[in-house]
């Protein structure tokens, strides 16, 4: 019995098969009144304008470690005891503490410009204004000769990896260059990507190769992690070091590479003010409202509240943040005694590795044990668009039930994958998903969010639509009600994933990591 539906199941994924919600819930919608006062409140009362200017524009970005992290936490607990919703704050270990000031980042010669830069997290500042030459990290470099010829960039801000050929977004290129243009610069980004991993590679690697850049005593390290759009540059993680690693945009690092190999000569000026301050605290919120007959089983609205520090954290994940709030919101002035108990996760460390997520799991497995559904937001601003079944050969059954309870204008423009082929791992429903837990992502539309906000300085307050926020909110809060208030829990028989090509046997499950409690050495 339990292998032939995993084979059927198997099949289907392997078509592709995606069925609108409208063919699996003929009747939209459900007429439930809870349902109904919610779709009335948000439309009468939204709190969600009021609530992105204020964790936005005013708290700013939410990198864990940071005193912006501590106001979001406290901010949003705050929130939540207004609105007459229980809430705590649990404390799930500690994390690299980081303060940062002002970062300017100037040409000084053969011209001066000032440069669009950015320290990667939890780097070291200068300690006051510096100014040094710009080198390029040698050709050549062997594990016999990289003490010598490192030892040539003392005192120098050292460009780290090759520049792109050129900062125009593909989209663009490919609809305006002839395609040998094209081709001609995807063959040089290739090649020069390509001479660089092997140059890292005979220092030891990468992520280690970089490290070792410490011997030769640089001023600090240059990089640029385009993101293929107009402007926007990934900003991530410092590696360890005693010195400042700088992000630059595609265009200003492209010029000091360009001028560094003509013999141009170019020097920097740079007054960045940071420092690390050791472990501080990390901490996840927790709002509930709790279960009127089944309190021991559990709806979990997820989703996470740091983000990095380049930008505001708008779309990653101030939005899944907000979104998640508004339905608890709404659902406490709809009135919702839920049958089952709701929770709304805001998790820490999501970037660090699913920290906050991963500890919730470890230290809560009565919840684990008693999960109707999670429920987890984590991309952009625009409209949910679909949701997978994650692998559970039956989650068909229950979600196209509970999208019967959602407005029929929300419910018709969600796809639903079924039993879905694991495609997207890397948010916090995986926490849950690896138990053997039901936890789903509400997903919107991914080429742009990638393009432009997703870890970018473009992720800023400007790039929402609160139009499809308030619609998100609104789906939320009728997924996580229909489903406390289904007579029947979610089964978790697994389907058979699809074939991984390197392997050509179907996909592992995914597999539960511990949740990192303390911060990595320096």
């Amino acid at each position: 019995m339990k292998h032939r539906p995993a084979r059927a199941a198997a099949c289907v994924v392997a078509a592709v098969t995606a069925l609108p919600s409208a063919i699996l819930a003929q009747d939209l919608p459900v007429d439930d009144p809870v349902v109904s006062a919610i779709v009335s409140e948000e439309a009468a009362n939204s709190r969600l304008e009021p609530l992105a200017h204020a964790l936005l524009d005013s708290i700013g970005p939410r990198l864990s470690g940071t005193a912006g992290y501590d106001r979001a936490v406290d901010w949003v607990a705050a929130r939540y005891r207004e609105w007459g919703i229980a809430v705590r704050v649990d404390t799930i270990g500690t994390w690299i503490g980081w303060e940062m000031g002002t970062v300017l980042v100037e040409l000084v010669a053969p011209r001066h410009r000032q440069l669009e830069a950015h320290l990667l997290a939890y780097s070291p500042g200068t300690d006051g204004p510096i100014e040094a030459p710009v080198a390029v990290l040698p050709e050549g470099l062997t594990p016999e000769n990289v003490t010598s010829r490192l030892a040539g960039l003392e005192g120098a801000f050292v460009l780290a990896m090759p520049p792109e050929p050129t900062c125009r977004a593909p989209a663009e290129l490919e609809e305006n260059a002839r395609p040998e243009t094209v081709a001609r610069i995807d063959s040089v980004r290739a090649a020069a990507r390509q001479a660089w991993i092997a140059k890292l590679e005979a220092i030891g690697g990468p992520w280690r190769g970089l490290g070792r850049l410490g011997e030769g005593h640089p001023a600090g390290v240059l990089s640029s992690w385009w993101s293929e759009g107009w402007g926007a540059t990934k900003i991530h993680e410092a590696f360890p070091s005693d010195f400042p690693q700088i992000s630059l945009s595609c265009e200003d690092y492209g010029l000091l590479y360009r001028l560094a190999e003509s013999g141009a000569a170019p020097r920097l000026r740079v007054d960045a003010r940071a420092r690390r301050t050791g472990p501080v605290p990390h901490a996840n919120v927790i709002a509930e409202i709790p279960g009127s007959e089944l309190p021991d089983e559990y709806v979990v609205l997820s989703a996470h509240l740091d983000s990095w520090h380049a930008a505001s954290g708008a779309t990653d994940n101030g939005t899944g943040t907000l979104i998640m709030m508004e339905a608890m919101r709404l659902l406490k002035e709809a009135g919702a005694a839920p049958r089952r108990t709701i929770l709304a996760g805001h998790w820490a460390g999501e970037e660090q590795g699913l920290i906050g997520s991963r500890a919730f799991v470890e230290d809560h497995p009565e919840v684990v044990e008693g999960l109707q559904a999670a429920f987890n937001q984590d991309n952009g601003t625009w409209r949910v668009e679909r949701i997978e079944g994650q692998g559970l050969l039956r989650a068909g059954e229950r979600i196209g039930r509970w999208i019967a309870y959602v407005p029929r204008e929300i419910a018709a423009q969600i796809t639903l994958e079924l039993p879905g082929a694991q495609d997207n791992r890397g948010s916090d429903h995986s926490s849950f998903l690896c138990a053997g837990a039901p936890a789903f992502r509400l997903q919107s539309p991914y080429g742009e969010y990638r393009r432009y906000t997703w870890h970018t300085e473009r992720d800023t307050y400007d790039k929402l639509v609160f139009d499809d926020l308030r619609q998100n909110a609104v789906l939320a809060a009728s997924l996580a009600w229909a489903a406390a208030q289904d007579p029947e829990r979610m089964p978790r028989d697994r389907a058979i994933l699809p074939v991984d090509p390197a392997t050509g046997e179907p996909r592992a499950w995914l597999e539960c990591r511990p949740a990192r409690r303390t911060p990595p050495e320096p």
